[in-house]
C-alpha cells in the first residue's frame, strides 16, 4: 500500500529508543523527513545515524534532523518546533510520546508526583499539539498520534499515575479530533500492550520488588496473559502509527486502538 508520506514532516518526541525510535524509522522509511526528539544527547544522535543509513540503503533521500528535548520542559517543547520549522518550514505529523511516571499505588503519591505525572505525560500532549495544530488548520492537513497504554482501556495495577494521565490523553484527543475532522486532521491513540521495551523490563523489575519475584518471572506471566503468547515488538505498533499517519487513514479519526496481541479483555 502506497501510504502518500514522501516528503511530510513529522515529529516524533521521545524518540531515541523504544517505540519512538521504531515509529521514527517506519515514516523515515516511507520517505518522511523526521525530526527526533528526546533528553539524551548520545542515544539521540546514535539513532539519528541508524534512520538516515536506513534511509540511504533503500534509496531515499530525506532528511532526519536530531533536537535535544524534554517534553516535560515548555521551553524545550516550543524550541523543538521552532528548530522543526526552521530546517524544513512546516509540520504535518506529530507523534506525542513520553516515559512513563513511576510506579506505585495511591498511597505511595504526593502532589508533586501527580503533577509531574500530568505535566508528563498529559501537558507535553497538549503543548505539542497546540504548538503545531495552527498551521495544520491553515493547510487543512494534519496527523496527531498519541503513544499512550493499554492502561487506559484496562487500568494496570501499581501504575495509578500512569492510568491516571494517561487517560487524560484519550480525553482530550477524542475531544479534539472532533473539533478539527472537518479541517482534513486526524488525532488518534495508539495503545501499545506488553511490548519488549527498556519501560516495560524497568516495569517488570518494580513489579517483581512488590511481590517478592524475579523480573524475568513477571515477564514470563505477562506473556502468558496475552493470546498470541508472546511480548510485541517496537515496529508492529510503528506500523499501526505508520498508517494512522498516511493519506489512507483520513477517514480514521478519534479512534484509541490497542497493539496489544489481544490481551485487552474488553469489548471496546
Amino acid at each position: 500500500m502506497e501510504l502518500g508520506l514522501g516528503g511530510r514532516v513529522a515529529i516524533i518526541a521521545a524518540a531515541s529508543r523504544g517505540l519512538g525510535k521504531a515509529t521514527a524509522c517506519a515514516l523515515a522509511r516511507e520517505g518522511a523527513h523526521v525530526v527526533i526528539a528526546a533528553r539524551g544527547t548520545t542515544d539521540l544522535e546514535k539513532t539519528a545515524k541508524e534512520i538516515r543509513r536506513a534511509v540511504a540503503n533503500e534509496g531515499l533521500e530525506n532528511e532526519v534532523l536530531a533536537v535535544r528535548a524534554d517534553v516535560s520542559i515548555e521551553a524545550d517543547i516550543e524550541a523543538l518546533v521552532d528548530a522543526a520549522r526552521e530546517r524544513f518550514g512546516r509540520i504535518d505529523i506529530l507523534v506525542n510520546n513520553a516515559g512513563g511516571p513511576r510506579a506505585g499505588r495511591f498511597s505511595d503519591m504526593e502532589d508533586t508526583d501527580w503533577l509531574g505525572a500530568i505535566n508528563l505525560n498529559l501537558m507535553s500532549t497538549i503543548r505539542l499539539t497546540r504548538l503545531v495544530l495552527p498551521e495544520m488548520r491553515s493547510r487543512r492537513w494534519g496527523r496527531i498520534i498519541n503513544i499512550t497504554s493499554f492502561a487506559v482501556k484496562q487500568p494496570i495495577p501499581n501504575l495509578i499515575l500512569s492510568n491516571t494521565a494517561r487517560s487524560g490523553v484519550v480525553a482530550m484527543a477524542k475531544t479534539l479530533a472532533g473539533e478539527v475532522a472537518v479541517e482534513g486532521i486526524t488525532v488518534n491513540n495508539v495503545c501499545p500492550g506488553y511490548i519488549l521495551t527498556d519501560r516495560v523490563r524497568r516495569l517488570a523489575r518494580a513489579t517483581a520488588q512488590t511481590q517478592n519475584a524475579r523480573a524475568k518471572d513477571v515477564l514470563a506471566g505477562w506473556e502468558a496473559s496475552i493470546p498470541t503468547g508472546r511480548l510485541g515488538k517496537p515496529q508492529e505498533l510503528a506500523a499501526v502509527i505508520a498508517f494512522l499517519a498516511s493519506e489512507q487513514a483520513s477517514y480514521v479519526t478519534g479512534t484509541t486502538i490497542q497493539v496489544d496481541g489481544g490481551l485487552v479483555a474488553g469489548l471496546l
